[in-house]
């Protein structure tokens, strides 16, 4: 996919709104509605972009905590957890990754009892490491297309 300077302005209009207008995009990119929205049509079936989401504030959905869980599987307990993980609510974000754990995990949790009974939970598989989110450094970081 060639990602010249117009689809790069493309991009980041998108990356800051994706509910703006495709008039509106090629108001701020310098073209017309119609090829914006062709240029964002090739651009979705290249792969280049694969989705638009809403963001929902935990806070404002009633989760307090937000939390790093890491987690060394036990002999034979990797598979049966990667199943599993799909089921928790609580999951955020969960990658498998190398190193003495196996899964790092990106949870958010209404209160203590929430993350006690999370963790009370993650027992079986394996040993966890909990770290509590203070705050955010760096959020939802934009991707630059080179």
């Amino acid at each position: 996919m060639n990602i010249d300077v117009l689809n790069r302005k493309i991009l980041k209009c998108l990356q800051e709104n994706a509910r703006l207008s495709n008039a509106e995009i090629g108001r701020r990119v310098g073209i017309s509605s119609p090829a914006v929205a062709e240029r964002i049509r090739k651009m979705e079936d290249s792969g280049l972009i694969h989705g638009y989401k809403t963001v929902v504030s935990p806070f404002e959905a009633g989760y307090q905590l937000k939390a790093i869980v890491t987690l060394r599987a036990f002999m034979g307990k990797l598979k049966p957890f990667l199943e599993k993980v799909k089921e928790y609510d609580e999951v955020l974000n969960c990658y498998r990754i190398t190193g003495n754990e196996n899964i790092i995990m990106e949870v958010v949790l209404k209160n203590q009892f929430h993350l006690e009974k999370f963790i009370d939970q993650l027992i079986v598989y394996g040993e966890s490491k909990t770290q509590i989110v203070l705050s955010h450094t760096i959020a939802n970081n934009e991707i630059k297309p080179v």
